[in-house]
């Protein structure tokens, strides 16, 4: 099967698909509309749908025609879900939904699996097994692929597909490495309590904002001085609330943050040394504080096996300059829900294009992404899953 060709014969439906997404983005666990149109094109095709109960979001199910000894079952994953982010790219599809966004490629995502849905449904005798196609709501609050895995999308699955578009990545690379490839997500509140007194008698109260700075500060030493350099950890405040007036000793903030590794070890290791330091740090201004740390997904880890099926199916799609070195990234993404109950691969796509006014980051309100990888996607989502789920594979 000429995966290429057959995704090049769809680009048109591609970018139009992909278009009516990006102009109606919905946010996590909003995308009624993004669901409609996903169960609409797969109904189409004549494919199984299974509904996540009173949510958004859907996986399909094709069967091949190929029979097999011991069959497989495949998961390929698409996100859906847009970023609460006023559009500023002037594109004549840009979004008509007030302060939303698809600013992180899940429209193009989407389009490609719907693409890829299209290639496989009409080439069932082009592999063995099944393959459960999931257009997961929800990423972005790192809330979704949870919710998939309790509804059973993972269940006697065998291997798990996914593929990311990369903004600060050139079109036409991608990256299918085998090993860590995102880190881990933790979230922490930190509440400081200190006692309030007049701006001009600090010394009749405790300065709250003295001790959260302090805290801030010292909660930097876990990366530079508990943790070994060469291995990646970042502990950010991304929040500050506290005070009432200029002249009042605050008596409470309240400092909100993230943790990120991509090793296991560490990631066990960081709460109760934060805690350390913001307790102890705390007492150290006469203040008290307590910690709330929550954590959410796991590093994304892809399996050496499923990687090098992924590199071998890139190489023979797009040639072997398409592949292209990428470090892991401390960001985070709820794929990693889905690697805890079975191997997998995620895959970076390049999205980055200069002379086509393609060059900002993900998350940004001027996001804008190399069309031309639309097909590109589709195809590469055929191949891994007709080259996994071959009768002698």
């Amino acid at each position: 099967m000429d995966c290429n060709a057959l995704a090049l014969q769809l680009e048109p439906w591609l970018v139009e698909t992909r278009r009516w997404l990006h102009s109606h983005p919905e946010l996590s666990w909003e995308e009624e509309q993004t669901t409609a149109r996903v169960e609409s094109e797969l109904t189409a095709l004549g494919i199984e749908i299974h509904r996540l109960p009173e949510k958004t979001g859907l996986w399909g199910v094709l069967r091949g025609a190929k029979n097999a000894v011991e069959p497989r079952t495949l998961v390929l994953r698409a996100d859906m879900d847009a970023l609460p982010i006023a559009e500023k790219t002037s594109l004549p599809y840009t979004s008509k939904s007030e302060g939303v966004m698809h600013a992180c490629g899940h429209d193009m995502h989407t389009a490609m699996l719907l693409g890829a849905a299209r290639i496989l449904s009409e080439h069932r005798d082009a592999f063995a097994g099944e393959i459960r196609l999931l257009f997961q709501p929800a990423e972005e609050t790192s809330s979704g692929a949870k919710v998939c895995v309790a509804q059973g999308v993972m269940d006697h699955a065998d291997a798990v597909f996914g593929l990311h578009i990369w903004g600060d990545m050139d079109a036409t690379g991608m990256n299918a490495a085998a090993g860590p490839r995102m880190a881990s997500c933790d979230n922490f509140r930190v509440v400081v309590h200190g006692v309030s007194a007049h701006g001009s008698a600090p010394q009749q109260g405790v300065d709250a904002i003295v001790a959260a700075a302090a805290i801030v500060l010292q909660a930097q030493t876990l990366v530079s001085r508990n943790h070994d350099p060469r291995n990646p950890l970042v502990v950010t405040f991304g929040e500050i609330h506290g005070g009432k007036r200029f002249n009042i000793i605050a008596d409470r903030v309240e400092l909100v943050g993230t943790v990120r590794t991509h090793d296991a070890a560490v990631r066990a290791q960081v709460e109760a040394e934060l805690k350390r330091v913001v307790e102890r740090t705390a007492e150290a201004f006469g203040a008290t504080a307590e910690l709330t740390y929550e954590h959410f997904a796991d590093a994304v880890v892809n399996d050496a096996r499923l990687s090098k099926v992924a590199e071998n199916a890139i190489q023979e799609l797009f040639g072997a300059d398409t592949l292209v070195p990428v470090l892991p990234q401390m960001s985070s993404e709820d794929y990693s829900y889905y690697l805890a109950k079975a191997p997998g691969v995620f895959c970076f796509l390049g999205g980055r294009n200069p002379a086509k006014g393609c060059d900002a980051p993900n998350h940004s309100d001027h996001f804008a992404v190399d069309e031309d990888m639309l097909w590109r996607g589709a195809a590469l989502f055929a191949r891994f899953a007709c080259d996994y789920l071959k009768p002698d594979a």
